[in-house]
């Protein structure tokens, strides 16, 4: 975006490679790492415009509500049925805790907006870190899910029973590599005192080359954390929808339904944000031209889209559990045994549903 003749938009010089303490005067309040950090040089701009502190927070509340309630429904009635727990069931277990995890650092982000960080370094690390992890786990989990359904759809013939004892195995290793992969925020997120904003909790890379490395934990975390997951659920979803469609049934039907609405979900909560974030980065690396109408354009867009992400961690049990017929029955099945529901209602409600089960995969919640 060129500046116009007579217009206020002016250039910002190049950006310092050298910050300390003083250097994050003009950092927006906020949890993520997106946000301006204007080097003693720069150019004053005029503050961009952000949105309303009270906004976020009850945002950030709420999709911690629901998330809480959701997320921890699907663990009990997965936990509750572990005698007919299927390798996909396994991995719907830990995206919950996934996202129960990602949903008790909001709390603390909600506070971090509304006022500054007041937890602590300590706290800035662990919550930073937990936070961290859980974007890594959550979206990984997400990919072996779409490879799940592949492999029971698909090649079902070939898989249904090859892989159901290395389920166990691969989440053990997603939370491995998630946590490899959250390594540089646990090492180098801090919090420290700035002069306009009061405590902040932000990486301090500690090197001459700050910028570089910020680059490279962004592309890593662009890569890692969204395109090569979003590539396989492309993948295997759009292979399994073509395999529906040539073997077309009711239950086939449905199952597409709820594949459509999980690629729909996902690009619709994380692609605004992973665009805007690739753009940020992109304007920092200073391959973009940087003006201060283009980075308060930026910074609102990051604060809006931020907020569709972590609404992902509450939509998750929608997607794979409550929009299954499977899971509403194991649920009422629960409720049943505990005389909380009538059998007569039991019998009624599950009777077009009771014989369905996925080929050579019966879940109690897809």
């Amino acid at each position: 975006m060129a500046a116009t003749p007579g217009s206020q938009v002016h250039q910002i010089p190049k950006m310092s490679l050298i910050f300390d303490a003083s250097d994050f005067e003009d950092l927006f309040n906020s949890s993520d790492y997106n946000t301006i950090i204007p080097s003693a040089d720069t150019a004053p701009c005029s503050d961009p415009w952000h949105l309303n502190k009270n906004l976020v927070v009850v945002v950030y509340c709420l999709v911690f509500f629901l998330s809480l309630v959701g997320n921890s429904l699907v663990v009990f009635v997965i936990c509750y049925n572990r005698l007919k727990r299927s390798s996909t069931d396994v991995y719907l277990l830990h995206l919950a805790i996934a996202d129960l995890l990602f949903a008790v650092t909001l709390p603390f982000w909600a506070v971090y907006r509304a006022t500054e960080w007041v937890f602590g370094i300590a706290m800035c690390k662990a919550i930073s870190g937990l936070q961290e992890v859980n974007f890594y786990s959550g979206i990984l989990l997400l990919a072996c899910i779409s490879i799940d359904r592949y492999l029971a759809i698909v090649r079902a013939t070939e898989a249904a029973m090859q892989k159901r004892h290395l389920v166990k195995f691969i989440c053990l290793g997603i939370w491995i590599v998630s946590i490899l992969l959250s390594m540089p925020i646990l090492i180098f997120r801090t919090d420290f005192k700035t002069p306009r904003n009061g405590r902040v909790c932000y990486e301090n890379l500690g090197s001459d080359d700050t910028d570089r490395w910020r680059i490279i934990l962004r592309i890593s975390r662009h890569i890692f954390g969204f395109f090569l997951p979003l590539l396989v659920m492309l993948f295997c979803y759009g292979t399994t929808i073509k395999t529906l469609c040539q073997n077309k049934n009711n239950q086939k039907t449905r199952a597409m339904k709820v594949i459509f609405a999980v690629v729909i979900a996902f690009l619709f909560c994380w692609l605004p944000y992973n665009i805007t974030f690739f753009i940020d980065s992109l304007m920092r690396s200073q391959i973009i031209d940087e003006t201060c109408q283009r980075r308060a354009e930026v910074e609102t867009a990051i604060s809006v889209t931020e907020m569709f992400g972590f609404m992902h961690s509450c939509i998750n049990p929608i997607l794979y559990a409550f929009i299954g017929q499977k899971f509403r029955n194991s649920f009422l099945r629960i409720l049943a045994n505990h005389g909380m529901v009538s059998k007569t209602f039991l019998s009624k409600y599950g009777r077009s549903s009771s014989n369905m089960s996925t080929s050579g995969n019966t879940s109690t919640t897809m």
